[in-house]
């Protein structure tokens, strides 16, 4: 599919200025980590393995570049990687580099979602980072060009680019194309109406399921909803952390908005390929580019968009590989002064392709820019910084996709830190799209010990209009695996209850969840926190006005009933990856991390 890019696509002016910066000749690799595997007579062994690809001299003596995919075959997000990453070797040739393609795992939530496969995909995070920093560290890779198109394997990416810290540039898969009911359909008006998103699938669920929408409409809805390669198209997690990766600094500007079936995102992958060596020349590497005021850059960007609350989970991780600290508490309070003005799904009206129409994250940021909330000598992947970018940038609002930052659609970001007895070490809520009156909530508990128990009793409608649903056990450790609960908080609005009850869990939700649901509730329950403690019928207050979450029971008697807390509920994983997951990870509030991260680091990769 073959698409014009936008006037904000990366042009042959760009390219060519970095171009021209760029050694063209024999490049140094005295400080480079290749030359413990090109340089040298004792290196005569590992060189042969090169010939034996195909390389000739040269590229031998070059700096080699890693590029690194989620490619598979596991869902639409990931299939146009192995395309886009062919253009990303271009790109590092014509700059006189040698490119070393390899491929990670990626676990896909819209896929693993409802099920016990939910349990492998935070895992899959660390997985990923790990896997990459091996393949990096084994091989001696001096750069890297990370692309990834699905929840976890964006952060995941991003992570491990700056555990390694070395010149990196991320991008991004593309977003999904928005579904839409063929004419003539027997589908009710409300979904023929409206662009799809695998959203809608899991809501239609919860419609089938109360009877208001027919076994002929679903099988209608499942054909089309989903057209064509990318990533889910609101602003779920994937989009959430696309959005990230520029305003971070990890990826060239505009570069995660281009839809995926567009031939016009190998552009933007020759040009991240070319970046890169420009990175490596100039010896500008991650941790040069993610710092304390890029991660409040790319809080804010998340908050005005009414992104997923797992970036309050990522960005935390991502900070972690730096040694910065920058908690849960912190993106909250982010997000608690950002006025929230781009309208997307699934509080709002658009989907990814209509973001990128508007102009992206480039007139986001200088909006945000505009109200003095974005840190301009932030540096990015092109070699300039945030403000020199952001200069370049002539288009504006569109006053429907963007709304102008002093006329916000709410003025406060989408997401709210919660935090009070129940919820010591924090929670978070997404409140986009939810009006004022309806962010506050008191109501009994009714308590589940697992997903699987909620979902089968919102499905038998075994709950009450005004109760608080709280499922526990399914925090990192506890669960193990944090699962995200999209298919009870679906169901939940499939039935028209999205703003009758509220819900509350340890682990986490998709980012196309809406209704009022807190996720992150810290301690967790395999910890003895107080969501361990609740007893059906204790009175729940969730005030994302004053950022509390709260239960109506005494110091006292919370202690009380501590000292009878049998323990962390045993699980079935006694073996194996989630096995080993659980006895690593650390708390939400931190990013739910498994290793001590840059403060403890002895050496740095890059400088070895």
């Amino acid at each position: 599919m073959l698409v014009p890019m936008p006037p904000l696509a990366y042009s042959e002016r760009d390219r060519d200025e970095e171009m021209g910066a760029m050694l063209k000749g024999k490049f140094d690799k005295s400080k480079l980590p290749s030359r413990h595997v090109t340089e040298g007579p004792a290196r005569a062994p590992h060189r042969s393995y090169y010939y034996a690809m195909g390389l000739g001299e040269d590229e031998i003596h070059q700096p080699f570049v890693g590029v690194a995919t989620c490619w598979n075959e596991a869902a639409p997000c990931n299939i146009a990687l192995s395309r886009q990453a062919q253009a990303v070797k271009l790109g590092v040739k014509s700059a006189s580099g040698t490119p070393r393609e390899f491929t990670t795992i990626t676990v896909t939530d819209g896929i693993a979602m409802g099920h016990e496969g939910m349990r492998s995909s935070l895992a899959s995070r660390e997985a990923i980072a790990d896997t990459v920093e091996l393949t990096m560290r084994g091989h001696c890779y001096d750069a890297l060009v990370g692309l990834a198109g699905c929840d976890k394997s964006l952060p995941g990416m991003m992570m491990a680019m700056v555990r390694l810290n070395v010149p990196s540039v991320f991008i991004y898969g593309g977003s999904i194309l928005p579904g839409k009911v063929p004419a003539g359909s027997n589908v009710p008006e409300d979904f023929a109406s409206r662009d799809l998103t695998v959203q809608d699938m899991f809501e239609a669920v919860g419609r089938h399921q109360n009877g208001t929408l027919s076994d002929e409409a679903l099988a209608v809805l499942e054909r089309v909803a989903c057209p064509s390669a990318g990533a889910c198209g609101g602003q779920f997690t994937a989009n959430t952390m696309a959005c990230v990766s520029e305003a971070i600094g990890l990826a060239l500007f505009n570069s995660s908005g281009a839809p995926a079936p567009y031939e016009s995102r190998d552009q933007y992958a020759t040009a991240s390929g070319e970046a890169v060596m420009n990175l490596l020349e100039k010896n500008i590497r991650a941790r040069d580019v993610v710092t304390r005021e890029s991660l409040e850059n790319a809080a804010r960007v998340v908050a005005c968009t009414g992104g997923s609350t797992n970036a309050g989970l990522h960005l935390p991780a991502i900070a972690h590989e730096a040694g910065i600290d920058f908690d849960l508490f912190d993106v909250c309070e982010i997000f608690r002064d950002t006025p929230y003005f781009v309208d997307l799904k699934p509080g709002g009206q658009y989907v990814a392709k209509d973001l990128y129409d508007a102009g992206g994250i480039p007139v986001v940021m200088k909006e945000l820019r505009r109200a003095g909330l974005i840190h301009e000598h932030c540096m990015t992947a092109s070699g300039r910084t945030i403000g020199e970018e952001l200069d370049r940038i002539d288009r504006e609002v569109d006053g429907r996709v963007i709304h102008p930052v002093d006329a916000p659609l709410s003025k406060t970001g989408g997401v709210v830190g919660l935090k009070g007895n129940l919820a010591p070490e924090g929670g978070i809520v997404k409140v986009a799209g939810i009006a004022a009156e309806d962010q506050v909530f008191t109501g009994p508990a009714r308590v589940f010990e697992c997903e699987e128990d909620a979902f089968a009793a919102v499905k038998a409608r075994e709950y009450k209009e005004g109760e608080v649903l709280v499922i526990r056990n399914e925090g990192p450790a506890g669960g193990p695996g944090m699962r995200e609960m999209l298919a009870t908080t679906a169901a939940l609005s499939g039935q028209g209850m999205g703003k009758k009850v509220a819900l509350i869990t340890d682990g986490r939700f998709s980012g196309a969840t809406r209704g009022f649901c807190v996720g992150h509730v810290g301690p967790e329950a395999a910890q003895g926190g107080p969501i361990a403690l609740i007893k059906d019928g204790d009175t729940i207050t969730i005030d994302a006005i004053k950022g509390e979450l709260s239960v109506a029971l005494p110091d006292e008697e919370l202690a009380l009933r501590k000292q009878a807390w049998p323990g962390p509920r045993e699980t079935e994983y006694a073996s194996g990856a989630l096995w080993k997951f659980a006895q690593l990870v650390g708390s939400t509030v931190k990013g739910a991390v498994t290793h001590p991260g840059a403060k403890a680091e002895k050496h740095v990769y890059m400088d070895q």
